[in-house]
């Protein structure tokens, strides 16, 4: 009688390894499109005019736009950081109704165009909008075409990051650690600040970066809520888009420094992104 895996005891069958190789049917598409990702940024290596770079990033009006937006992209994460960290916490730790409504809200921004966005934003903000027309009346506050103006526009679309990651990391965290100090006499805000804020401090800090480089590469949102001021609203991204039609290679070195933040910045949540879960 032939014998099976049945009448051996003890021994389990295991499931064959799959394959190794990898069917050309989905390797052609996989190398198109890691092609398409890759050429434009090599182009933009190759293309760069190294002999001439150093004289276009010292130049007056590169570094007002890289110092704008270092600023402006710095406030708008900690503006993010202040608002941001409390709406995730009560996106993942409370229950109300319509919840998943807000969720889907502070979503928006990341799917709305940058420039819906900043349209948003003058209807809201501006000196006839539905807030701004009080805070000009009031208070003598304009925002719009303000350096100012560029912080909102850029935290309206970084703040989303920072919510996601850091909700994703409170849902992560074991929620009995806030239990437990609780029952120590803490209240929720001192559990939070002094249990749960540490423990989601890796997860705060990838959504701050996030939300950082985010800010920093922001262009619709900005150009029509702030405009396009050199030395007040110009930022690297706006002096890309000037340069690019009157010096190309100026555009292609303010370029090649946003790259070079990209990279890293992903090479500094490298080690987040892949380890395993």
């Amino acid at each position: 009688m032939t014998s099976t895996a049945q009448d051996t005891p003890g021994k389990a069958r295991r499931p064959r390894a799959p394959g190794r190789g990898v069917p050309l049917a989905l390797l052609a598409p996989a190398l198109i499109g890691l092609a398409f990702l890759l050429v434009p940024l090599l182009a933009l290596v190759v293309r760069a005019p190294w002999s001439d770079l150093p004289e276009q990033l010292t130049s007056p009006a590169v570094w007002d736009a890289l110092r704008l937006s270092l600023v402006c992209a710095t406030t708008a994460t900690a503006l993010s950081l202040v608002v941001g960290v409390p709406l995730a916490w009560l996106l993942a730790r409370t229950d109300f109704p319509g919840r998943s409504l807000v969720r889907a809200l502070v979503t928006l921004p990341l799917v709305l165009p940058p420039v819906v966005g900043g349209v948003a934003l003058l209807l809201a903000l501006g000196r006839n909008g539905v807030v701004g027309r009080w805070l000009d009346e009031w208070f003598g506050v304009t925002l719009p075409f303000t350096t100012a103006g560029v912080v909102l526009a850029e935290t309206f679309v970084a703040l989303p990051f920072l919510v996601i990651s850091v909700e994703g990391t409170l849902r992560a965290a074991d929620p009995r650690f806030e239990e437990a100090a609780a029952t120590l006499g803490a209240s929720r805000f001192t559990a939070f600040r002094r249990v749960t804020l540490p423990l989601i401090a890796p997860g705060v800090a990838a959504g701050a970066v996030l939300a950082w480089a985010r800010a920093l590469g922001e262009f619709g949102a900005t150009i029509t809520f702030a405009g396009n001021f050199p030395g007040r609203t110009q930022t690297m991204p706006l002096a890309v888009y000037l340069a690019l039609q009157n010096d190309p290679a100026a555009a292609i070195a303010l370029s090649l420094v946003l790259l070079a933040v990209s990279v890293a910045v992903l090479a500094g949540l490298r080690d987040r992104w892949t380890r395993a879960v």
